[in-house]
C-alpha cells in the first residue's frame, strides 16, 4: 500500500534530522556544533474516502487532507439507500 495521493501525487519526502548542541552566536554563545544527523521522512496526511467520479460511479481513493479541504471532488453519500435516491 503506497503512501501517494491519487489526485495531487503527494508522497513521502526524505530529509535529515539534525541534532545541535551549544548556544547560537547571535544569542551570545560561541556557536553551535552538529552532534548527529539521521534520516527521517515526512509523510503526507492521506485519508481513504469514497468519491463519485464523472460517470457517477463510487470508488475509494487515497487523498491528501489539503485536497479534501479544498473540495476538489464530490464525496459519495453514505449508505446504499442514499445512493439509490441520489441516482434517481
Amino acid at each position: 500500500m503506497s503512501r501517494v495521493c491519487e489526485y495531487s501525487g503527494k508522497r513521502p519526502r526524505v530529509g535529515n534530522k539534525v541534532v545541535r548542541r551549544g548556544k547560537a552566536k547571535r544569542e551570545g554563545g560561541i556557536g553551535q556544533n552538529v552532534t548527529g544527523i539521521s534520516k527521517r521522512r515526512w509523510k503526507p496526511n492521506l485519508q481513504r474516502i469514497r468519491v463519485v467520479d464523472e460517470n457517477g460511479r463510487v470508488h475509494r481513493v487515497k487523498v491528501c487532507a489539503r485536497y479534501i479541504k479544498a473540495g476538489k471532488f464530490t464525496k459519495a453519500p453514505r449508505g446504499r439507500a442514499r445512493q439509490a435516491a441520489a441516482s434517481e
